[in-house]
């Protein structure tokens, strides 16, 4: 006998495998339908969803709430600092690509170098124009090597009458150069001096302290006042502070160390570099940088913090001071 359809769902009715199954919403009869709900409330008629539901709806709340707390203006700054301090990504000896971020030193404490101070004197003038009259006056050829001529120049703005007049320092030049303890001794160089009709090796040129500090002339990385040889112009840049101060290794010695000066700077001329102390109580080479002392740790220091390659090394010697290349005077052998 053929079923009905809904008969299928008849309560207390038999289902087969090909019936879906479903819960009875038909309870039999009047007291039936009391007695369920009188006997069994909400969980016999619901069963398991009575607590399930109620549970899931507050996960949700609680994950969309959270979701909300978490999201928002917090995680875009957690994000963009993540992405910004994280770099890129590396495994093994994969090293990033692209510059990485430098390291800068720190300074040395203490710079203060007690020998390369100005020492205390008469006046000058910081600045000048930044041209130079040359002075008139010729020389005879003086040394049998390769021969270099030069001038004599003072700057515009120096007045020298205080300091033995505008001749002294010419004057000074050329007897430094001719001298037999000077750079001619040694055989290699010859040198004379000439005026504005020829065009010369070398300028010698005194010139005021902000026109030495140009960064086209000498600069001013150490900040003590020196004198220095600026190849691109040809020129020996003389310190007028220095001329009329000196230098504390000199002890005083105003003349020695403007002898200094003139050879140092012309030894630059002749392609000579910096030296240090050779031997402790050595009279210093006159291509070591005297006018900041003639200890070889101050020099290397100064050098050290402007970060110049000289090849000075602290070793804690200390020299005399002296202004010749060839102290003793005699020619070469």
């Amino acid at each position: 006998m053929t079923k009905r359809v809904h008969d299928r769902y008849r309560a207390g009715e038999r289902r087969t495998s090909a019936e879906p199954l479903a819960a009875s919403w038909r309870p039999s009869g009047k007291s039936g339908k009391k007695a369920h709900r009188k006997k069994g409330g909400l969980f016999t008629t619901y069963g398991w969803r009575v607590y399930a539901v109620p549970v899931l709806v507050a996960i949700t709340a609680l994950v969309v709430i959270q979701t909300a707390g978490d999201g928002g203006d917090d995680v875009g700054a957690a994000e963009d600092a993540a992405a910004q301090t994280a770099g890129p990504q590396t495994t093994g000896d994969e090293q990033p690509s692209g510059p990485g971020v430098s390291e800068k030193p720190a300074k040395p404490q203490d710079l203060k170098i007690p020998t390369a101070d100005l020492p205390p004197g008469a006046s000058f003038p910081q600045s000048g124009k930044g041209t130079w009259t040359i002075l008139p006056g010729t020389t005879k050829r003086v040394g049998t090597g390769e021969p270099f001529t030069y001038t004599i120049e003072i700057e515009d703005g120096i007045d020298l009458a205080p300091y033995g007049g505008i001749d002294s320092f010419g004057r000074l030049v050329d007897t430094t150069l001719a001298d037999p303890r000077g750079w001619t001794s040694t055989g290699q160089v010859s040198v004379q001096r000439v005026d504005g009709d020829t065009e010369p090796d070398i300028r010698i040129s005194l010139s005021t302290p902000n026109t030495v500090h140009r960064p086209d002339y000498c600069g001013y990385s150490i900040k003590y006042e020196s004198s220095c040889w600026r190849r691109s112009e040809k020129r020996v840049m003389i310190n007028l502070a220095r001329w009329v101060r000196g230098a504390l290794a000199f002890s005083g010695d105003i003349g020695s160390y403007r002898e200094y000066a003139i050879n140092h700077e012309i030894g630059h001329a002749f392609g000579n570099g910096h030296v240090g102390c050779a031997k402790e109580g050595d009279l210093a080479p006159v291509m070591m940088q005297q006018t900041f002392g003639t200890n070889n740790d101050f020099v290397a220091r100064l050098n050290d913090q402007v970060g110049n390659s000289d090849p000075v090394q602290a070793d804690g010697k200390t020299c005399r001071a002296n202004q010749w290349p060839n102290p003793q005077g005699q020619p070469p052998s």
